[in-house]
């Protein structure tokens, strides 16, 4: 259901309730692009019924779904398209067009096209539970989107991005050069350590033992590592970044014994996400040192 985490610690404020958020976003409801639109963004509603809540209370743990929609005219058909049109008029005028009539020129054209333009969907799942707000991201440019819409839109909402004590690089270094990960983790078979110098080489490790003098040696000549693939309490496996971010999140057979194939859906989806990771986030955060603390936050004061 998650895959790519981007993490957000929830300012202390006014606490939030249901009815209220749902009010907020269907303020922002997503609408399809109009015809000349470039672009579109709102909220949808998470579980696919049509009309149905745009904020899913399961177990108390809240997920919303952010949607958006592109269009937009390749820029080769823009070029052509303008250059054929500039073509008529040099015929017609005896002139070139300017700079200044092309730049007008291509903007009419990108006009005319938008309502043939195929439309881009994207969407991002974001649950919010304990204290914290994570988003289904895999860039932090469409993480900033969500978390824009929803300081917008709920009142004294604001967030920071989770800051810990030890930063995953260093971490990850310690634990790869010790091979002693913290409690409850276990090192798998993929890494990328990356050179701090000009250089910016690059050394990656894919299905491969890390427990071998080859990745403390890169380590100690000065290459960091920026992901390395981890495994919590033989239940969940995933990748840390250096960004704090969690990768290629999934979840091990374990976590689905005792559970018959009717128990699917996206309650059961809900339950055993938010339910693993209510447990693994704080172990991870732990590990990391703990939370940092942070003056200020995104859509206010802390």
């Amino acid at each position: 259901m998650l895959k790519n985490l981007i993490i957000y610690r929830i300012a202390p404020g006014p606490a939030l309730d249901l009815e209220t958020v749902e009010q907020a976003l269907a303020k922002a409801r997503f609408v399809e692009c109009g015809p000349t639109q470039e672009r579109s963004i709102g909220w949808v509603e998470p579980r696919g019924d049509a009309h149905g809540p745009l904020v899913e209370s399961i177990g108390g743990q809240w997920i919303l779904k952010f949607q958006s929609e592109t269009k937009a005219v390749p820029g080769a058909v823009l070029a052509r398209k303008a250059k054929e049109r500039a073509q008529q008029i040099e015929q017609t005028t005896g002139r070139k067009p300017g700079k200044k009539e092309m730049k007008e020129l291509k903007e009419e054209i990108r006009h005319s096209l938008l309502p043939m333009a195929f439309s881009k969907m994207g969407a991002a799942l974001v649950w919010i539970g304990a204290g914290l707000l994570v988003i289904d991201s895999a860039t932090q440019g469409r993480a900033d989107e969500v978390v824009t819409a929803l300081v917008k839109a709920i009142d004294g909402f604001a967030v920071a991005l989770l800051d810990t004590k030890q930063s995953p690089v260093s971490a990850m270094a310690e634990w790869l050069t010790t091979q002693e990960p913290p409690a409850g983790f276990a090192i798998e078979q993929e890494c990328e350590l990356k050179a701090a110098d000009e250089s910016k080489s690059v050394v990656k490790y894919g299905r491969h033992p890390l427990d071998i003098e080859e990745v403390k040696q890169h380590i100690a000549q000065g290459k960091l590592p920026t992901k390395l693939a981890l495994t919590w309490d033989d239940r969940v496996s995933f990748v840390l970044t250096e960004g704090m971010r969690v990768k290629k999140l999934s979840f091990l057979d374990v976590v689905f014994e005792g559970k018959s194939a009717d128990d699917g859906g996206f309650d059961a989806d809900v339950a055993i996400t938010t339910g693993e990771l209510s447990k693994m986030l704080p172990d991870l955060i732990n590990a990391l040192g703990g939370e940092a603390q942070r003056p200020g936050v995104e859509g206010g004061a802390a």
